[in-house]
């Protein structure tokens, strides 16, 4: 656990208690602070007080009387669509609002640190696709390094149930636009940018807003090193208002698309191969294409990131390719479940959204395509230049029918159900197929999270497979 720092003997009220609030309940009182919860939830109320959390009814009148400050969990909206009613109490009441990030940078470095031979490192990992790869990644690199290290945020612990730095170690730090947007300290010692695409816009009242969110990391915490993914207008945008000029290598600009000339720090993928180039000189060059757990131009994109990233830490090049080969994969992201006659089954469930399916279809030669559910917004537009592989689409989900008619001149059967899908696909699979899981829609038609859509095509392929 972090204690909470800056609150000593002062009451901090909690709003929201999953994961990150009952963490956040805990490290405040560590640190000294009263920390008083509500939820609106009975039954988060009930599960929090049998963890000793002490419970305020933030809606009534006067309920922030006394309080220092308002810690809001990340799935609290705190301005659009419509400010929670909690928070704009706050706001009116003049109590400061931040999160648990905020509270987290003011509190991981303490005077322990003192004694240490080497500063601890924060790597703070953020953008719209990617991020979870990119992190589990530049964790599994620095542990294969012989590095400390933890993985927390938005992917593995809560910022604040981690436990406190030890001499030399790297907390990597995956960051939703929901925790920068509100985080009133970020200062991490790298920051990574993947890239943007359309998502949580309504959270943000659009694509600039969401943006925006992004940005603060960058533009609010100041890095010491900044990666960023180039491959979209923001990403440029970004890396210019970062930078003194070309050859500032404090930045450091990534592409899956293209090579990246000039004077600079980048890395780059093309053509299966990962390359470092530095001051117009090549410095490294790894061969992506036999690495099982980063398949396709995305995940190359991640592991671009990961690399970057990780030589800001002095980590060599060998010593990171070797660490890349024995990645396994996150669950849900281009997961391969397993093989059989020549037909791989992949998992890449987390592609919820029109941007990363597109990706997950770029990333193998023959495709059985399984999609569908919630749709998001935009339409599905943006994937049908990318269905050049797909040798038939499986739709599931409430609304398959529909969908299926979104999906122009390729060949689509309506299945509704998991189970018909993979049985289907698997029926008309060849050897060098891939029976692909990549839903471009949000799971909650069906289930209750991508998780657990994942874990049913992984269930009904492993039935299939033995």
């Amino acid at each position: 656990m972090i204690p909470v720092l800056g609150f000593e003997d002062q009451t901090v009220a909690v709003l929201g208690l999953g994961r990150s609030g009952r963490a956040t309940a805990a490290a405040l009182n560590a640190g000294g602070a009263r920390a008083v919860a509500w939820d609106d939830n009975p039954a988060a109320r009930d599960a929090a007080e049998t963890e000793g959390i002490e419970l305020r009814d933030m809606t009534r009148q006067g309920a922030f009387d006394g309080v220092s400050c308002l810690v809001v969990s990340p799935g609290i909206p705190h301005l659009y669509p419509a400010p929670n009613p909690v928070i704009a109490a706050a706001w009116d009441a003049g109590v400061a609002v931040d999160n648990d990030i905020g509270l987290f940078f003011r509190s991981f470095a303490t005077y322990a640190w003192d004694d240490f031979d080497q500063q601890p490192k924060v790597i703070a990992v953020t953008g719209s696709n990617g991020k979870s790869t990119t992190s589990a990644l530049i964790h599994h690199i620095l542990k294969e390094a012989g590095r400390p290290t933890q993985l927390a945020g938005n992917i593995g612990r809560g910022v604040l149930d981690i436990d406190p730095a030890r001499d030399g170690e790297v907390v990597v730090l995956e960051l939703s636009s929901y925790q920068t947007d509100l985080a009133r300290a970020m200062t991490p010692d790298v920051g990574v940018f993947t890239n943007l695409s359309p998502d949580h816009l309504d959270r943000h009242a659009g694509l600039g807003g969401y943006f925006a969110a992004k940005r603060r990391l960058f533009a609010e915490g100041g890095p010491d090193r900044c990666v960023i993914g180039v491959d979209e207008v923001e990403g440029r945008y970004l890396a210019n208002q970062l930078s003194e000029g070309q050859a500032d290598d404090r930045v450091i600009r990534i592409s899956s698309a293209r090579k990246l000339d000039g004077e600079g720090w980048t890395v780059f993928a093309r053509k299966g191969f990962l390359a470092e180039w530095r001051k117009g000189r090549q410095v490294a060059s790894i061969d992506m294409r036999g690495i099982l757990g980063l398949p396709g131009a995305h995940n190359h994109q991640n592991a671009c990131a990961a690399y970057a990233a990780c030589r800001t830490l002095g980590i060599g090049p060998k010593t990171i390719e070797e660490a890349m080969k024995t990645y396994p994969g996150l669950p849900h992201r281009s997961q391969l479940i397993g093989e059989k006659d020549g037909v791989r089954y992949v998992n890449d469930s987390k592609a919820t959204n029109v941007d990363s399916a597109a990706k997950a279809l770029q990333a193998f030669p023959r495709i059985r395509w399984i999609c569908g559910g919630l749709q998001k917004e935009g339409g599905l537009d943006g994937l049908l230049p990318h269905l050049g592989a797909v040798v038939k689409a499986y739709v599931i989900g409430r609304e398959a029918a529909q969908f299926a008619m979104q999906l122009g001149g390729i060949e689509a059967e309506v299945c509704t159900t998991m189970e018909v899908a993979v049985a289907r696909a698997s029926a008309e699979a060849e050897a060098g197929d891939t029976v692909l899981l990549a839903p471009a829609c949000a799971s909650f038609d069906q289930y209750d999270n991508f998780e657990k859509r994942g874990g049913d095509f992984a269930a009904q392929v492993r039935a299939i497979i033995g």
